[in-house]
């Protein structure tokens, strides 16, 4: 059984994925993450950069269902999430990180402006807003991605604190 606050807490992570709240997690809810991050940094879907966020969007969405979704309805509910996915990776948050890392890998490099493999500060803050979170949040949650304090957050940094965010110890 999963505890009371554990749960609380992954249930705010499930609604960061459930991106048009209509209560469950599905390709539609990966595809508008990646429309956000276009529309956000002005970068055409038909191009290089947009093609690989789709890509990473649709690798990430099959990794979730394939561990998620328990009944093959192509729909990821919060219980799905909760007793699934989370409670599956949280012990492997190394997979949480390889299925997530296509598409944080390819919204990285919509966000990296100057081509040095890493965004800034504040473009990883405009990232994290696309995909839900509050804007005071995300200027923290980025700020602290910048762990040499060098103004930049390289992919190492965001994958590996992104699994660590969905896959939380009890």
């Amino acid at each position: 059984m999963v505890s009371s606050e554990y749960e609380r807490r992954i249930a705010a992570r499930f609604a960061t994925f459930d991106q048009d709240g209509n209560g469950y997690i599905d390709r539609e809810d990966f595809s508008t993450a990646a429309k956000r991050l276009l529309a956000e940094f002005g970068i055409a879907a038909r191009s290089d950069k947009g093609q690989a966020l789709y890509v990473g969007a649709e690798a990430f969405w099959q990794g979730m269902a394939g561990i998620a979704d328990r009944d093959g309805d192509q729909r990821i509910t919060r219980e799905e999430f909760v007793n699934g996915a989370v409670k599956r990776l949280r012990d492997n948050p190394d997979r949480f990180a390889e299925i997530a890392r296509p598409f944080l890998h390819a919204a990285l490099d919509l966000a990296d402006g100057d081509g040095d493999g890493a965004a800034t500060v504040a473009d990883t803050a405009r990232v994290l807003g696309c995909l839900g979170v509050q804007p005071d949040l995300a200027r923290a949650a980025a700020d602290s991605l910048d762990a040499d304090g060098d103004g930049k957050v390289a992919e190492s940094e965001i994958v590996t604190a992104f699994a660590r965010y969905f896959t939380v110890p009890e």
